[in-house]
């Protein structure tokens, strides 16, 4: 018989360099987005607008799809060698590859620059999440705490995207001699040395020593407890497919059919993070309860179907600022909610589900962004990159529909949390069990 010990909370100098550790793989992956297409204009500048949009979406979904492939292994990593080691190889595995970035100018280089990158990044967010849920005192804390990790990735992702166009118009504009080839660089080198930093402070401030007493929870539960975990891989997976298709939609859409400036799209993306920002804020503040967050996932993929459609019919920037805004606060609320209920049931082996989560997110980007790249040229069904995207939208909302009552609190209990456990128990069967978890001071 195990015994289990009352947990208490990490403290805030263990916490922030987690929130750095967010938000730095988040500025490396968002400040790409608005000079990438830019960039294949430099590299391949023989190819047709069509190529441009193809490559444009297959270079952010290789990225993804390197998350999709990792994400689990490094899961797996983190639980059985610890959370720490598996953060601290990511970090400085990214800052590395974005700083090898700066110099690439051929486009095989390139695309192994994104698959090195998404290798490096898929350790972090499962690792990080994995760390404060094995020190969450409750419930509460629990969710108050991935809401600030979402906030710092959300505020990465605003923050990058601003870095990389405002940049490269600093550089063109005032810095003659680097040449309009060389635009690119600068904000390379400097997200690559966040990530280096924020790495040292990881190393500085962040124990190993993360593991509670006892023996894994919530491994005896029932068959029926496989749904729920399923249905939220199902939606993580179309959420994120929508999310890329949209990004490399919008992208491609403000250089090619609106004329909009690199600096006018890093706006739009400037927007949908604040967007983002502000519904992540709210969803797990104190004005919401942590049980009450289930019943949001089905009313926010139906607005996120409806406005992917709609995106489209935006000509003119007002109508563009709506689309972008309903897009990204229907999507930001739908990532934490279910990384908090995956944490809640997946018990000892948090590193592995967590894993499996990033993977189905980042296999939904990686399908995303290049077929997001792929239709918006397509010319059998206009506005092809939208409106398929909005209806795969809606096979998320079906999985939904029944996830509030499967997550019922009393149910939920009564399975020993078996919501979820019950896949760590039966896919993630050679995660190993730790009998002994020392506390972080």
């Amino acid at each position: 018989m195990s015994t289990q010990v009352v947990t208490r909370p990490l403290p805030w100098r263990r916490f922030c360099p987690l929130l750095l550790a967010m938000f730095a793989i988040a500025v490396g992956y968002g400040f790409l987005l608005p000079i990438l297409p830019r960039m294949l204009e430099r590299i391949v500048p023989t190819a047709d607008p069509a190529a441009l949009s193809r490559h444009t979406g297959l270079l952010t979904g290789t990225y993804a799809l390197a998350l999709f492939l990792f994400a689990p292994l490094w899961g797996r990593f983190a639980d059985r060698c610890g959370r720490r080691p598996a953060i601290l190889l990511g970090l400085v595995g990214f800052a590395t590859t974005l700083a090898l970035f700066a110099v690439v100018r051929s486009l095989p280089l390139l695309y192994l620059e994104r698959a090195l990158g998404g290798l490096f990044a898929s350790s972090i967010a499962p690792a990080v999440y994995a760390f404060v849920g094995d020190n969450a005192p409750s419930k509460e804390w629990r969710a108050h705490r991935f809401a600030l990790l979402n906030i710092a990735g959300a505020t990465g992702f605003l923050v990058g995207p601003m870095l990389g166009g405002l940049t490269m118009h600093v550089v063109r504009n005032f810095l003659p001699r680097v040449g309009a080839t060389e635009a690119y660089w600068p904000p390379f080198l400097v997200t690559s040395g966040l990530a280096f930093a924020v790495a040292l402070t990881v190393w500085a401030f962040v124990p190993s020593a993360n593991r509670r007493e006892g023996d894994a929870p919530g491994t005896d539960g029932t068959q029926e407890g496989h749904t729920p975990l399923l249905r939220f891989l199902a939606i993580s997976f179309v959420t994120a497919a929508a999310v890329g298709a949209f990004e490399v939609g919008l992208s491609l859409r403000g250089t090619q059919i609106l004329g909009m400036s690199t600096a006018s799209i890093g706006l739009m993306f400037t927007e949908c993070s604040l967007v983002m920002l502000t519904v992540q804020s709210l969803v797990f503040s104190p004005l919401v309860k942590p049980e009450a967050t289930r019943w949001f996932l089905t009313p926010a993929l139906a607005v996120l179907a409806a406005s992917l459609a709609a995106v489209p019919f935006a000509v003119n920037s007002l109508a563009m600022a709506v689309a972008v805004a309903l897009v990204a606060g229907s999507a930001g609320i739908i990532s934490p909610i279910a990384t908090y209920w995956i944490s809640l049931g997946a018990g000892e082996r948090q590193g592995v589900a967590l894993g499996w989560q990033t993977a189905a997110a980042s296999l939904g980007q990686s399908v995303g962004s290049a077929s997001g790249g792929v239709l918006f040229s397509a010319a059998f069904i206009p506005n092809a990159s939208f409106t398929l995207t909005a209806m795969i939208v809606l096979v998320g909302l079906l999985a939904s529909v029944r996830v509030p009552r499967l997550l019922a609190p009393t149910r939920f209990r009564s399975q020993g949390k078996a919501g979820i456990a019950p896949f760590a128990k039966s896919a993630l069967s050679d995660a190993p069990r730790v009998k002994g978890r020392k506390q972080v001071e």
